[in-house]
């Protein structure tokens, strides 16, 4: 009897925090792919608030596609006592609308190594957050070039000595 109890016990303390990770509230993602030079993590609530944002693994698997296309590598991770912890690992295809589920970080569910129909809501969060990458890639360049510029001005338009 004590056995049973203990079980039971047991699941009620885990089962909880597994449905709640399941459902997403993921504290952050990290994006890796073309055109990046190195990982971005991206905590846009529109792409970590929900297990099914890049596709809903509930409508089943598809065919594997011919060509997908670019991909970028997602993996969604949640803290625990100020320590990062990954969830899972997927590969988004934003450009032809695909997403290949490749499996939780720590065990297995019946989603792993399906291809899936991506889900177009998480198109426009992503590409936006790529975007502003970007520009912020671009700001420090931007300002070296406007320093320069300005010294390059500054030494054209000293007085010339005769």
């Amino acid at each position: 009897m004590k056995k049973h109890i203990l079980l039971i016990l047991a699941l009620c303390l885990f089962v909880p925090t597994t449905l709640a990770f399941a459902k997403g509230d993921f504290d952050y993602i990290t994006v890796d792919g073309p055109g990046l030079t190195d990982k971005l993590n991206i905590t846009n609530p529109l792409l970590t608030h929900d297990f099914f944002v890049f596709a809903d693994f509930s409508k089943g698997a598809i065919a594997p596609p011919v060509d997908p296309g670019e991909g970028y590598e997602i993996v969604r991770v949640y803290i625990v006592d100020t320590k990062a912890h990954p969830f899972d690992q997927l590969y988004y295809y934003p450009y032809t609308g695909y997403v290949f589920y490749y499996g939780l970080a720590e065990g297995s569910s019946e989603y792993d190594g399906q291809w899936y129909i991506a889900n177009p809501s998480a198109n426009d969060p992503f590409r936006a957050s790529l975007a502003e990458r970007a520009r912020l890639d671009w700001i420090p360049l931007g300002v070296l070039f406007l320093i320069l510029a300005g010294f390059f001005i500054a030494y054209r338009t000293k007085p010339k000595r005769t």
